[in-house]
């Protein structure tokens, strides 16, 4: 990595550490026990949750990018997201009366699910297609996409007024359902999913070149595809059992960080995982100004990147 990207990671590290202590400790005052008990019960969940939700999303993406060769890759075009929206559909559409009642832990625990076999699924379908080529993985990604949208649609049919406004608000994403227990829970698999993710960076620049070349340069892509799939299954259903559906997270910031830095992943990985944290944090500081609102996170990030995607498209894309 050349120092200047070093330096820009840097720059995006201290930007990240700093809102954090913002969003963290403004207008908290620690020698009071009713604030102390908001900044551990609300605050560093919310903060916590931000982080590590931004950086899955990024990185997932970034990777499935490079792999099926399409910069419009994302868990959602693919089908991941869309398995794990259509578990947590059948929960709180469901839950009710087939008695699933698992606390606060059973709307997470199933979209991690939904998003593990969506993934499992896309594989299968993709390894009946000859090979997992970058075709093979989108088609099958579109089928399970559009399937779980159907049933999806069909839960809405059959379901009540209140449990319409829970999935819908979920559908749209949330940073407010996580507790500290569930995102403490999560918070070291992150961190190693991450850590691996990161480490994979020269052999992702291998696949630029193409799965023969990159065969010939030492990569066994046979085993490379599974497992890249499996990461990004992993982080992704992390994601969204913890904020729900966002979308525009995963497609804006690596395509946005190619487009203006180039294409070595041992650089975009890393500002990936740290721009999509910076991110969802800057959707935490404009919710703020809604007060005691509860603004959906998919409106705050398609607001936001929205126009840095158009500029990404029409001003960096000749590059």
């Amino acid at each position: 990595m050349i120092p200047a990207q070093r330096r820009t990671n840097w720059i995006l590290a201290v930007c990240v550490f700093v809102l954090s202590i913002i969003l963290l400790f403004h207008q908290i005052d620690l020698a009071s026990l009713t604030d102390k008990q908001i900044l551990l019960q609300l605050r560093l969940p919310l903060v916590l949750c931000a982080l590590m939700v931004g950086a899955c999303l990024a990185v997932s993406s970034a990777f499935l990018q490079v792999m099926l060769k399409n910069p419009l890759a994302d868990p959602g075009i693919i089908g991941i997201s869309s398995g794990a929206s259509l578990f947590a559909a059948l929960y709180l559409l469901s839950g009710g009366w087939l008695g699933l009642t698992l606390s606060q832990y059973g709307l997470p625990l199933f979209s991690f699910i939904g998003a593990m076999l969506s993934t499992l699924l896309i594989y299968a379908i993709a390894r009946r297609l000859v090979m997992v080529s970058a075709s093979a993985v989108i088609l099958a990604g579109i089928a399970i996409s559009t399937l779980s949208g159907g049933i999806i649609a069909w839960l809405y049919f059959f379901s009540d007024a209140q449990s319409l406004r829970n999935l819908t608000f979920w559908l749209m994403g949330s940073l407010h359902q996580a507790d500290l227990q569930l995102v403490l829970l999560s918070l070291p698999l992150v961190v190693m999913l991450l850590f691996y993710a990161l480490r994979q960076a020269r052999a992702l620049n291998w696949l630029y070149l193409g799965r023969t070349e990159a065969q010939v340069a030492g990569l066994d892509v046979t085993r490379f595809y599974p497992r890249l799939l499996l990461t990004c299954a992993l982080l992704v259903g992390i994601a969204v059992s913890l904020a729900g559906s966002v979308a525009f997270v995963g497609l804006l910031v690596p395509h946005l960080l190619r487009n203006l830095f180039g294409y070595d992943n041992r650089f975009i990985l890393p500002a990936s995982a740290l721009c999509g944290a910076l991110l969802m944090l800057l959707v935490l500081l404009v919710s703020k100004a809604f007060g005691g609102v509860a603004v959906p996170v998919s409106m705050l990030t398609a607001t936001l990147g929205g126009p840095l995607f158009l500029y990404s498209v029409l001003k960096l894309g000749g590059r």
